[in-house]
């Protein structure tokens, strides 16, 4: 039993350090892309970019929930916060812009369709969370 353990620990020490070796190398083949093919000539800069950019992605994405619980104050009711064509406007929009960069449209299409749920979902927490505070304007007609 030990031994097992000591050979697959030994196989996954060999493996990540053979995995570390390679993102300090340069790429076997092609040539780089980016920024003009300014970047990228290892795969450690490559992921320090994409790093940088998911850093940008999420902070972008908290800016957006600030504006989707403030959305909720514009909103009668709970009932006004999905709004299909609204959303389906937003998917259409965000496929536009990927074309228009460089982006295949699916890729927004199959990331803007699970978000935009996601923020509904939030934004339904925002009602939830006033009705349970006694904020409830909807229910006092």
């Amino acid at each position: 039993m030990r031994l097992c353990i000591l050979t697959v620990f030994l196989l996954t020490a060999a493996t990540a350090h053979a995995q570390e070796a390679a993102a300090a190398k340069p790429a076997p083949w092609g040539s780089p892309t980016v920024d003009n093919g300014a970047c990228c000539q290892t795969l450690d800069e490559v992921r320090a970019n994409i790093d940088r950019i998911d850093h940008d992605i999420v902070r972008l994405m908290a800016e957006r929930g600030r504006y989707v619980h403030e959305a909720a104050r514009f909103k009668a009711d709970p009932t006004h916060v999905e709004v299909p064509a609204r959303a389906e406007a937003v998917v259409q929009k965000a496929m536009t812009l990927a074309a228009q960069n460089g982006l295949s449209p699916q890729i927004a299409e199959s990331t803007y369709r699970p978000m935009l749920r996601a923020y509904l979902d939030y934004e339904q927490q925002v009602f939830a969370k006033a009705s349970a505070a006694g904020q409830t304007p909807w229910k006092q007609k």
